[in-house]
């Protein structure tokens, strides 16, 4: 049976440079989203085309910030796409800004169906969806469950796209299969469920399972932090992107992606505002290039 051990889910050739869509927000100011997966997937020698789901003078951990809902723009873009015969290898979807968005990325999907799919499922955190997320839009996120190559949302995420109750970020082993279970039941191909911590304990779990293996998940833990960030969600999904594109096994893109934001994390105190600016990363963009050698 297969496991995450031996699942390498896309083969690099030789100097080809993978082109990739990422279906993200745009953040003016704060650590997040597009900021992060562009230069992220960019360091592991991806071609990142941008689709841009919303634009953000600032992120919404923030008192204050403005957002443009892109809905409309979505269509025109990707038909412009289309008429150029643009050519990619992978689609990462993450934060959307409204329900009708989730068409756009099943759009993608349709046209080009060779295309490996990862889906960050943005929705929330700490047991409570995000602010501009209605509750029609956290419904139409799980349309796109059964389409995704790769599903990495954390334990809010799991809740909403799967019905079961949360119960915090103490959970047990029994819950946490009991999740994975219902994404991979609901279409997923493999799960990676992040950030299952238990009292008096000093590591953050992340459970991976593949479906056509017999779906033990498999757990990956690194160093718990005594703080939390801003971004470290979208760090760790672009991390995970970044390693799969350069022949990793999911269980290794797991692994790096984990140090990634611990290596992260460990720097960011030492910058100004770092509690609501978000994670800095961008120090440790040479692990991530180190992925090529």
């Amino acid at each position: 049976m297969t496991s995450a051990k031996d699942l390498a889910p896309y083969r690099r050739n030789g100097s080809y440079i993978p082109r990739v869509a990422a279906v993200h927000d745009l953040c003016g100011y704060g650590k997040c989203s597009l900021g992060i997966a562009i230069p992220v997937l960019s360091a592991a020698g991806i071609d990142v085309c941008p689709v841009p789901t919303s634009l953000f003078s600032a992120h919404t951990k923030f008192d204050t910030f403005y957002m443009l809902d892109t809905t409309d723009m979505l269509e025109p873009y990707l038909d412009a796409w289309h008429e150029e015969n643009i050519a990619l290898d992978g689609i990462y979807s993450g934060f959307l800004g409204s329900a009708e968005q989730v068409g756009a990325i099943q759009r993608l999907y349709r046209e080009y169906p060779g295309a490996f799919r990862i889906v960050d499922p943005v929705m929330g955190d700490g047991g409570e969806k995000y602010q501009t997320y209605t509750d029609e839009l956290c419904d139409a996120m799980k349309g796109l469950v059964s389409g995704a190559d790769v599903l990495t949302p954390n334990l809010t995420e799991a809740s909403i796209l799967t019905g079961i109750e949360y119960a915090g970020q103490d959970v047990s082993d029994e819950y946490v299969r009991r999740t994975i279970y219902t994404l991979l039941n609901m279409g997923a191909k493999s799960v990676v469920l992040k950030g299952i911590v238990r009292a008096g304990e000093p590591v953050i779990r992340n459970y991976v399972a593949v479906a056509k293996g017999d779906g033990a998940p498999e757990e990956i833990s690194s160093e718990l932090l005594p703080y939390m960030l801003h971004g470290t969600g979208d760090l760790f999904a672009s991390g995970l992107t970044a390693a799969i594109y350069t022949g990793r096994s999911l269980y290794e893109a797991v692994e790096f992606a984990g140090k990634l934001v611990r290596d992260a994390m460990t720097i960011t105190p030492d910058q100004p505002d770092y509690q609501v600016r978000g994670v800095s990363f961008e120090s440790v963009l040479g692990n991530v290039t180190e992925l090529l050698r």
